[in-house]
């Protein structure tokens, strides 16, 4: 199929029942809902974990309170359990999870042989791409959210709740904490926007969707790598996984912004660039199957 096809003109509600079709394909498969559950599974661990350790939940002791630091905090509330699983899983799960998604997105309907097909109805390539793409950062939305909600029931099961004291040492209410711990789950699904579009880019390339997955795992290790090697500290900052726990500042008070504001721009600037790569390839390329 050449890149002259012609496009006609569709309606916005074809285009709504395409993204709605894709979600649903999306999240009625055994792989994704797998998926999910490990994400689920990790702060219901950690929990366990935590409150095996201290018996009859009492104080864990100190901890400054950054990224994987939340844990020291658990005992006294279990809203801490939110921060901490999002921390342990931002990492490597969520986006692990991510890249799968995104890679097999175009490349795994290549390999079933169902791609030339969507590109028969009255779809067009950019409009499939962009559809593709909404998908997957619902995904992001979703596992996030998976992840927080199942901390969030976990840490009311063991532990208390109440106030909770910030990384800056003052005191914030329940519902306030439980506000704070919403933007903190949007900021990390907003934090894996470039892998996202890195897995799309990558799912144009192939027609093979395990080939897709895995290549766009091996670069989320690969880049993870990277910003753990000192001598490299000069590229750290144009990794996209380099301010991902910048999530944390959001428990401060007052909020500190700079980091989240980089990471934010950095992500918004990986999606332009890897989004913009797989629409010239995916709009270029010759559909065979």
């Amino acid at each position: 199929m050449s890149r002259a096809e012609a496009v006609p003109r569709v309606s916005p509600l074809w285009t709504l029942g395409l993204f709605r079709s894709e979600l649903l394909t999306t999240f009625r498969r055994w792989r994704t809902l797998a998926l999910l559950g490990v994400l689920a599974a990790v702060p219901v661990l950690i929990g366990v974990a935590v409150r095996i350790e201290t018996g009859d939940g009492s104080s864990a002791g100190g901890g400054g309170g950054e990224g994987p630091a939340f844990i020291s905090q658990i005992t006294n509330n279990g809203l801490f359990l939110v921060f901490t699983g999002l921390a342990a899983t931002l990492p490597f799960f969520l986006p692990m999870a991510i890249g799968v998604v995104a890679g097999d997105s175009l490349a795994g309907e290549a390999n079933a042989g169902t791609l030339r097909y969507l590109l028969v109805a009255p779809a067009g390539r950019t409009r499939l791409l962009l559809t593709k793409y909404a998908t997957v950062m619902v995904f992001c939305l979703v596992a996030t959210l998976v992840v927080a909600v199942s901390a969030l029931l976990v840490g009311a099961l063991l532990f208390p709740l109440g106030d909770l004291t910030t990384i800056s040492g003052t005191r914030i209410s329940f519902g306030e904490g439980l506000v704070r711990a919403l933007l903190i789950a949007l900021v990390v699904a907003a934090s894996l926007t470039g892998v996202a579009a890195l897995g799309l880019f990558v799912s144009t390339l192939t027609n093979s969707g395990i080939a897709a997955m895995a290549t766009t795992v091996g670069l989320l290790i690969t880049v993870q790598i990277l910003d753990q090697i000192p001598q490299l500290h000069a590229l750290h900052p144009y990794l996209f996984s380099h301010y991902w726990l910048s999530f944390a500042d959001l428990m401060r008070e007052p909020v500190h912004w700079d980091d989240l504001t980089r990471n934010l721009g950095l992500q918004a600037l990986y999606a332009a660039v890897f989004g913009s790569a797989a629409w010239a390839r995916f709009t270029s390329k010759d559909i065979t199957a």
